[in-house]
């Protein structure tokens, strides 16, 4: 039998005890969906590596790349990421059955930075109805922002409409006398740009647009549509089209004599895949307006980010070019995908792979300086600036400030 003392020194071993075991961090329950297990969290994404855009087929390369650096250093909370890269020619009813088959039969945790307006609107239902992550869609049309009716589908660089806004109010400053000219693909991104433009231009659209024409992807030129817009007397020429159709009304422009101020849409801003093929000296004054860095931009080159996203593709997409705004906005979506998951923990469902890309707050270093990556439950456009730049020389120029500002 114990005495009393024993009895006393038991308990307080005992209330020692319970007091460290309450003060030991207490380690969070695991909880998983779709796609993820102690070791490996799959992620599915879509991108045209054939057909007519496949240019754009180098994103998933370089994001293939980012999440080798992420494995190679332990992954995220010691999973390791595995990529599903499937090909949709840039064909919407591909995209559905490539989503389809990430879904059901892959079972990744998240699609995301898939490629385009037509083809994201084609699976937006079916990721919403299924109730799996959409995430940083590759598409500025307005209708990501719209976590009411859509609470699964996410975008992620500055709207259309917005940057269309911001070319109209360039053009009301400085030539208020314009005769205005819109080239636009006749789809949902075309249509958005033009939306964006003329609602902007307010009561003075009817006067100052004088011709609004249209192309369709599978075009193989868009020369008429020139010389329809020269005819018209258009001095001001809004070109809102795809990489491929962007180089040729600059090369062609050239080629027929006619110089209107030309306001590029974003979507072909870049040096590499659209200003360098139309001919750097027929792209001079070209006017456009960017969210992300270009690396072969001269007051960028230097730049810590651009050293150090340049050391990257050396290392991890070698074949790759170092100099194409496509990997480094690919190289940007790898950096917010880990970021979300992340945030996630071992909480690594997809209802809060969602809650968590609606609760972030930070910059991207290969994004445009001041601009800064913010999303809420209400707000799922992750950015809303841009930065007005024009070519000079071989290189874009930054001017005034960022926008809205």
């Amino acid at each position: 039998m114990k005495k009393d003392g024993d009895r006393t020194g038991l308990s307080r071993r005992a209330t020692l005890a319970l007091g460290l075991a309450t003060a030991l961090p207490v380690r969070a329950q695991k909880s998983y969906g779709p796609g993820v297990s102690d070791t490996e969290i799959k992620i599915g994404n879509i991108l045209p590596y054939s057909g007519p855009a496949s240019s754009y087929g180098t994103m998933g390369k370089a994001l293939q790349g980012y999440f080798n650096k992420v494995n190679e250093q332990g992954g995220v909370n010691g999973r390791k990421l595995k990529l599903f890269s499937l090909d949709d020619g840039y064909n919407p009813s591909k995209t559905v059955e490539q989503a389809r088959k990430l879904v059901e039969q892959e079972e990744v945790l998240f699609i995301g930075a898939v490629l385009g307006t037509a083809t994201n609107l084609a699976i937006q239902k079916y990721m919403n109805a299924r109730k799996v992550p959409q995430l940083f869609v590759q598409s500025g049309a307005s209708r990501w922002n719209d976590p009411k009716a859509f609470p699964w589908t996410m975008g992620f660089q500055t709207s259309y409409q917005v940057e269309a806004a911001i070319h109209a109010r360039h053009i009301l400053q400085h030539q208020p006398n314009a005769r205005i000219g819109v080239l636009y693909q006749n789809d949902d991104l075309g249509k958005d740009y033009l939306k964006g433009f003329v609602d902007a231009l307010g009561d003075k659209a009817k006067a100052m647009v004088v011709a609004q024409l249209s192309y369709e992807f599978s075009d193989p030129t868009i020369d008429s549509q020139l010389v329809q817009l020269r005819a018209a007397g258009v001095d001001t020429f809004f070109n809102v089209s795809t990489p491929k159709f962007a180089a040729m009304a600059i090369r062609r422009s050239a080629e027929m004599g006619w110089k209107p101020a030309h306001y590029l849409a974003s979507v072909s801003a870049s040096l590499q895949s659209v200003i360098k093929p139309a001919g750097i000296d027929n792209a001079q004054g070209v006017i456009t307006a960017t969210f992300m860095r270009d690396p072969s931009e001269t007051a960028e080159r230097d730049t810590p980010e651009v050293r150090e996203f340049t050391a990257f593709m050396a290392r991890y997409y070698p074949e790759g070019n170092p100099y194409e705004t496509l990997n480094a906005l690919a190289y940007s979506m790898g950096q917010l995908m880990e970021k979300v998951l992340q945030q996630a923990g071992e909480q690594l469902t997809r209802e809060n792979v969602m809650r968590q890309a609606a609760a972030l707050d930070l910059t991207l270093p290969m994004v445009r300086a001041g601009m800064r990556v913010k999303t809420g439950a209400n707000d799922y456009a992750p950015l809303e600036q841009l930065q007005m730049l024009r070519l000079k020389g071989d290189t874009y120029e930054r001017f005034g400030p960022v926008l809205p500002s």
